[in-house]
């Protein structure tokens, strides 16, 4: 196979496993402050904001992780 081959198969690859893990992250992190929200109504807006900052971070390396997999191919 020939090196631009194997770079689209990376790249494809990493972009799969870019998509899954933070899905899988948000997920998590919802499904926590969804809980905490109803052991604590009173601190709804501190759990809100700790929750949406959390998710920008990992949709930030998410985004990082696919420039990475896109310089893969066009490199």
């Amino acid at each position: 196979m020939e090196v631009k081959g194997l770079a689209y198969l990376a790249a494809g690859l990493g972009a799969a496993l870019t998509v899954m893990g933070p899905g899988l992250g948000i997920g998590r992190l919802a499904a926590a402050a969804l809980e905490a929200q109803g052991r604590q109504p009173e601190a709804i807006g501190d759990i809100r904001t700790t929750m949406i900052i959390a998710a920008a971070l990992i949709e930030g390396i998410a985004l990082f992780a696919l420039v990475i997999c896109i310089l893969l191919v066009f490199a």
